[in-house]
């Protein structure tokens, strides 16, 4: 990621990059590489409940219930470990459908598995727009908090278009391409894309000085 340039606010919501696009993909995005290195921003469940609250897939009632309850205990190390586990099980998964539009069985059976365990519920909402249905869920346990992670999963490999999703030209982020042509290079303007044009300026001005 470009260390000299400001993201705009929407980029980033307390402390966690949002250029996604999608669930699935800002997942995958809480391990982006900085000065050469991976940074893993979900080191402890103290950090998943505040990405989940991010991400607004937990309330901060939901999440400050679960950390009451479960705090730094055992069973909630257990998790965060699986979850990492399965976030890079989950990459390298995208990476294939994404060049291949193939999943693994295994996937397949595990987010099967994962749904089946942890299903994600719909209810019906009323708002100044009328009536509508929602996906929820209630988080209790840590292993709750698989739910909406499998669901968009899901979701992401049965209705996304493989074409749209791809990694920045510039850095290691994933996104899904919402734009009109569905040409976006970078994972946004202010993190990649402004570098990007800078650099093919200076290119541009140096072909033209040489020629």
């Amino acid at each position: 990621m470009a260390k000299t340039t400001v993201p705009r606010t929407s980029d980033w919501r307390e402390g966690f990059l949002f250029v996604g696009n999608h669930p699935t993909l800002d997942f995958l995005n809480t391990r982006p590489i900085q000065d050469g290195s991976p940074l893993e921003l979900l080191p402890d469940f103290g950090a998943v409940l505040r990405w989940f609250q991010a991400a607004r897939q937990i309330s901060s009632r939901q999440a400050e219930a679960l950390r009451e309850r479960w705090g730094r205990s055992a069973r909630a190390g257990s998790f965060t470990t699986e979850m990492l586990d399965f976030r890079e099980r989950l990459r390298k998964e995208v990476l294939l459908w994404e060049h291949t539009g193939n999943l693994h069985r295994g996937m397949v059976d595990e987010l099967n598995a994962l749904l089946g365990l942890h299903p994600m519920l719909v209810r019906l909402k009323r708002d100044a727009g009328g009536t509508r249905t929602e996906p929820w869920f209630d988080p209790r346990e840590p292993e709750d908090l698989f739910a909406p992670l499998a669901h968009s999963a899901a979701m992401l490999f049965a209705v996304g278009d493989t074409s749209r999703v791809r990694i920045c030209a510039n850095c290691v982020l994933h996104f899904l391409d919402t734009s009109k042509k569905g040409t976006r290079r970078w994972c946004s303007m202010q993190l990649c894309g402004n570098r990007l044009k800078v650099a093919a300026y200076a290119a541009r001005q140096r072909r033209a000085s040489c020629g």
